[in-house]
């Protein structure tokens, strides 16, 4: 597997977010993650966007981080929100997400992010799995889906 840091606009990473939201909307029932998201977000030193590829070149996972500071949607200074982790359905179980996982992680980490924190849902049991064994403890709700009911949040200090 190849990790290329790409623009979240870029072709690769669009294919993989209009696979997650129907995804989303299929788990969910409305339309996707209607979280306000930018290219802007995840341009360095304010975040990044990886796209994995496999040994044919074909995009199979994403993800990325962005800089969140204390505001009024409870983040705190120093935050690094995740983002659309993703990978597709026929390259699941093969350790995929922890590698992107851990290369958005160090990148946050070297950027000085001080925790890395992230909003999922309870019709994710897969994502709620990768996330607190790789270390995410449950934390207060933020962002956009902060009063769902289904939505679970957790952090994780880098």
């Amino acid at each position: 597997m190849n990790i290329r840091r790409v623009s979240y606009d870029h072709p690769d990473a669009v294919k993989l977010n209009d696979e997650v939201q129907a995804e989303y909307h299929v788990r969910y029932g409305d339309g996707g993650d209607a979280t306000p998201m930018d290219p802007a977000h995840f341009q360095p030193p304010n975040g990044i966007y990886l796209v994995a590829y496999d040994e044919n070149d074909t995009p199979v996972a994403s993800g990325g981080w962005r800089v969140q500071n204390a505001n009024g949607e409870g983040n705190l200074d120093g935050d690094a929100e995740l983002k659309r982790m993703y990978v597709i359905e026929q390259m699941r179980g093969r350790g995929l997400a922890r590698r992107v996982l851990a290369a958005l992680e160090e990148d946050a980490r070297t950027a000085g992010r001080l925790r890395m924190v992230l909003e999922t849902g309870t019709k994710q049991p897969e994502a709620i799995a990768l996330y607190t064994s790789s270390g995410y403890e449950p934390c207060e709700k933020f962002g956009h889906y902060r009063f769902h009911e289904s939505s679970r949040c957790y952090a994780k200090a880098l």
